[in-house]
């Protein structure tokens, strides 16, 4: 895509130099109004790939780069074992490795020094096999992985990190297992988050076809407001793609450990096979090797993938699965068309969107006020499908977008502001309480 076709080599770049301003200013972090300062030039050639231990391309001194978010840190006590971070504080399911393409000589090795197979999770519609693994006994989770790649180094061999709904940490489920309602059929447009509540009246007029990918499908607060933010319409309330049909793929399952990368890949699988051409990713984790591929797998199968680029402010390491090459970056603005301070800021921004001080949909038909970039993302995902997805599409959007910040493309605002038509006030839907990221 025109838009990321250089994001390899400015993402480095993007993310060394947040460094030097987190250091230089810390106080630019706090004003989200304020135009980026200049990010200063370095030279070609670096990688963007981001390493998640302390051996790899970035030295130690910028490994705080990395690092999960504190707010992370009550998920994994509140998952009562299930999850444990890695080495850099990001949450991972407890005892479970991936091993990409392991081939039968590495898996046999793996064996022989102690690993066992928990399951296997052949990916045909993305061209991968993932084998999921438990370490040895006695080997720590981290040691483990690291031990696995030296047996078998031509695999690429990851940790099933947990994602978070663009950072949010409570997404717990907010109903029971989904209601049936009309089925999508040929719908176009996908959504990977928590399940939704099909009978909210934003949903009248679509097709909702939902699956679960970490135990049945359950209604979920967050990905109920995002899919009306995609497809919903109801009185003044119009999403990005009103009345489309869509397929929801719940990866939470009201389970702790749910939002796995090993759940997000078999996600984006049955979205290829049903031929989705748009898929919306509201979630937010650390780079995985094993998301990754699936990513690729799918854009490679005509897949445009549209993820937030999260809330953990403009100094923030860059996120997946918005950062990844390809991906359609959104970040939020408020009612005023200024971006959120919160909002992350790089090269990853394809973007900008409506993104707070706006009603989506709440529990038992009500209206909710939403914020954060959790809720742009779905706008111009819902733009997107309306004109085919693709290289094409996205570059017809750029050049109806309204040109916000310093002239032209700009790390605070991308490409520019679109979707504006989808932002309804709350007090004109009726709605109670808020919901934040």
């Amino acid at each position: 895509m025109a838009l990321v076709r250089q994001r390899a080599a400015r993402r480095m770049a993007g993310c060394l130099a947040l460094a030097a301003v987190a250091v230089a200013t810390p106080s630019w972090a706090q004003w989200g109004g304020l135009p980026a300062p200049a990010l200063p030039t370095l030279p070609s050639g670096l990688t963007d790939r981001l390493p998640l231990t302390r051996d790899g391309l970035i030295p130690n001194s910028l490994d705080r780069l990395l690092q999960a978010p504190a707010r992370l840190d009550g998920l994994v006590r509140r998952s009562h074992g299930a999850l444990q971070a890695d080495p850099l504080g990001w949450p991972v399911v407890s005892g479970e490795i991936v091993a990409v393409d392991l081939s039968p000589e590495a898996r046999a090795r793996a064996l022989a020094a102690g690993y066992s197979v928990l399951r296997e999770e052949p990916l045909e519609a993305l061209g991968l096999t993932a084998t999921v693994l438990a370490p040895p006994r006695r080997l720590s989770l981290s040691r483990a992985v690291d031990r696995l790649r030296e047996i078998a180094p031509d695999a690429e061999i990851a940790f099933n990190h947990v994602h978070s709904p663009a950072g949010m940490t409570g997404v717990g489920a907010t109903g029971g297992p989904v209601a049936t309602g009309p089925q999508a059929i040929n719908a176009r447009l996908g959504l990977i988050d928590t399940g939704i509540d099909v009978t909210h009246p934003a949903f009248t007029a679509s097709g909702v076809s939902q699956r679960g990918f970490a135990g049945p499908a359950r209604v979920g607060a967050h990905g109920t407001a995002v899919a009306s933010l995609m497809v919903g319409r109801s009185g003044a309330f119009s999403g990005g793609a009103p009345g489309q049909n869509i397929l929801v793929a719940d990866i939470y399952g009201g389970d702790p450990a749910g939002g796995t990368s090993t759940g997000l890949a078999q996600a984006l699988a049955w979205m290829v096979e049903q031929r989705v051409t748009v898929v919306n990713v509201s979630l937010v984790g650390p780079r995985n090797a094993l998301v990754e591929r699936a990513v690729a797998g799918a854009q490679a199968r005509g897949v445009t993938l549209v993820a937030a680029v999260g809330n953990d402010g403009p100094a923030a390491p860059p996120l997946y699965p918005a950062s990844y090459e390809g991906v359609v970056g959104v970040t939020a603005v408020s009612a005023r068309d200024r971006t959120l301070p919160e909002a992350a800021r790089g090269p990853q921004v394809d973007f900008a969107a409506p993104g707070a001080d706006m009603a989506a949909a709440g529990s038992a038909g009500s209206w909710t006020t939403v914020r954060g970039s959790s809720f742009a993302a779905p706008i111009v995902a819902g733009l997107l499908s309306r004109n085919g997805g693709g290289a094409g599409a996205v570059t017809a959007l750029a050049n109806s977008a309204a040109d916000l910040g310093e002239p032209g493309r700009d790390p605070v605002y991308g490409a520019g502001l679109v979707g504006t038509g989808s932002r309804v006030a709350p007090a004109g839907m009726g709605a109670r309480g808020r919901l934040s990221r």
